[in-house]
């Protein structure tokens, strides 16, 4: 499998990270505190962001920003664990024989924060969640694909993550604590990826996807390879 695409913009959010100028800084340390307070929203009206989950929050606030005065032909959403703490949080209140949140229960699939952005930003715009282990950045790319093949089209895609509950980091290994990273791409040949047999030499492998890759995108690497699940991914930057 190989296949190429372009970048228009990128936009993100996390843990002390405000801005395109906080990243490409981030980009440069060999370390950062992922403890630091997450950013405030801007765009979101308040009411609603006080209902949301803080990774939808982010994912929210980042596809918003991307979207302004852009004519978007599809919006993908990726994450691993989606609305996982809100999930817990009810299955913790049927264990205990309480009634469950009615806005918990309503916001808690994981399509939420695709929804969210098409009803906060009043676009009618065609979107899909995808959820793939480790690999969701790379098969959203793919999922991108038919539409990119066709001419003048754009696609946002967002992948983004929140805290792991206590109770799951014995099976899962907390990364980092909340981010969201959004992509507009269109057709090109920017980036070239094509699947790899599994490596012992990988980029950032204590980033998910697609904060690896945004990671070498700011750093300029021409050539990198992401860790997936089954294979890895070689990337080459042609620009």
């Amino acid at each position: 499998m190989n296949f190429s695409f372009s970048i228009e913009n990128w936009y993100a959010l996390s843990s002390g990270l405000s801005n395109k100028t906080d990243w490409h800084l981030w980009s440069k340390q060999s370390n950062h505190n992922w403890n630091l307070p997450l950013p405030k929203p801007i765009k979101i009206p308040m009411m609603q962001a006080r209902r949301m989950s803080e990774p939808s929050r982010l994912a929210v606030e980042v596809g918003l920003e991307l979207i302004e005065n852009e004519h978007i032909d599809l919006a993908i959403f990726t994450s691993r664990h989606g609305e996982l703490e809100r999930t817990y949080r009810i299955l913790s209140t049927l264990n205990q024989n309480t009634e469950i949140s009615p806005t918990d229960f309503a916001l808690s699939v994981h399509n939420t924060a695709a929804g969210l952005l098409t009803i906060i930003a009043k676009q009618t715009i065609p979107i899909t969640s995808l959820s793939a282990n480790v690999d969701g950045f790379q098969q959203g790319l793919l999922e991108a694909l038919p539409i990119l093949h066709q001419t003048n089209k754009k696609v946002l895609l967002i992948d983004f993550d929140g805290k792991i509950p206590d109770i799951y980091q014995t099976l899962i290994k907390p990364t980092i604590p909340a981010y969201a990273i959004g992509y507009i791409l269109t057709k090109g040949n920017q980036f070239n990826c094509q699947n790899i047999e599994k490596t012992s030499t990988v980029y950032q492998t204590d980033y998910p996807q697609s904060l690896a890759f945004l990671h070498a995108y700011l750093n300029k690497q021409q050539q990198f390879t992401l860790q997936g699940s089954l294979q890895n991914w070689q990337w080459i930057l042609n620009a």
